[in-house]
């Protein structure tokens, strides 16, 4: 068993015909952590939540979760590390004829857990979500990002170590997006889960990368900022160009970098963010969280 990762790509090197899309990839995923995944559209980020879920096998390399191999597993063996992930897809894929509480109780069921242990994990991750008032609801009668909350309630209901989070802010507006970033903090911060979050958004980035969530006397779950007395490293980030990881390291190497490639994504990402008749991510932010 390889120790601390939760998470390990060693030089995962994958191609389609001619396309290289990832070539010698490596990084680890500390327990508790959130790893960013950085880059341009086609750059193979989400490419890199597949192969960590065992649906793709690399040409050639190795993929640890837990100190497992899975590139050597077979699909039983798959379907066991799974158990331990939960994935949230951008477009929240859920079931359009079944409730939000049907939706999040339906992998319980399939696993054969009692109707009163699915009733009281639904609705405490319904509660953890926001979404509890929810529950009767269909998908269609929900905004894009309630929707998007669904799928991290349905992601969490069986208390994953792990969490791959595909782009789950893309086509919301800003302070949706922060509220999905802060329950993706609030599973850093307070339940402990390693996580991977693709994203092509900087104001993702320095949200992630700049508040935390404690707990407050009444247990109640507050977002704080970043200061000079405290500086997170329970958050990274790394970037994908041409196949190959540019960038790995803090936000503040990350801002800090000469690199022209880096330069240019963040000149291009910080001109896609920029609000235009929407406010952006701190203007939304509720002073009284910080």
């Amino acid at each position: 068993m390889r120790p601390l990762c939760k998470i390990e790509f060693v030089n995962v090197s994958l191609a389609y015909g001619d396309h290289v899309v990832l070539d010698g990839v490596s990084f680890c995923g500390q327990p508790g952590e959130l790893k960013g995944i950085l880059g341009y559209s086609g750059t193979g980020k989400s490419t890199l939540l597949k192969l960590a879920l065992g649906l793709q096998k690399p040409d050639a390399g190795e993929v640890f979760i837990d100190g497992r191999d899975i590139t050597r597993l077979d699909e039983e063996q798959l379907n066991e590390i799974r158990r331990c992930i939960g994935m949230v897809f951008q477009e929240g894929a859920l079931f359009s004829s079944m409730t939000v509480y049907e939706n999040v109780a339906f992998r319980p069921r399939e696993m054969g857990w009692d109707e009163d242990r699915i009733d009281s994990e639904v609705r405490r991750v319904l509660e953890f979500v926001g979404l509890l008032d929810s529950a009767d609801n269909l998908p269609d009668e929900l905004s894009g990002g309630m929707k998007r909350r669904v799928a991290i309630a349905r992601a969490i209901i069986d208390r994953p170590e792990i969490i791959l989070f595909d782009e789950p802010t893309a086509g919301l507006d800003p302070p949706t997006a922060r509220a999905i970033c802060e329950l993706a903090i609030r599973l850093r911060d307070i339940e402990g889960v390693t996580s991977m979050f693709v994203t092509h958004k900087l104001d993702d980035a320095r949200f992630l990368s700049s508040k935390y969530v404690e707990v407050t006397p009444t247990g109640k779950p507050r977002v704080r900022s970043e200061d000079d007395r405290l500086c997170l490293i329970n958050t990274r980030f790394i970037m994908l160009d041409g196949g190959k990881i540019i960038f790995d390291g803090t936000d503040e190497q990350l801002w800090a970098s000469t690199d022209p490639r880096i330069r240019h994504f963040i000149l291009d990402s910080d001109d896609e963010d920029e609000p235009k008749e929407q406010e952006s991510y701190e203007a939304t932010t509720h002073h009284g969280n910080d």
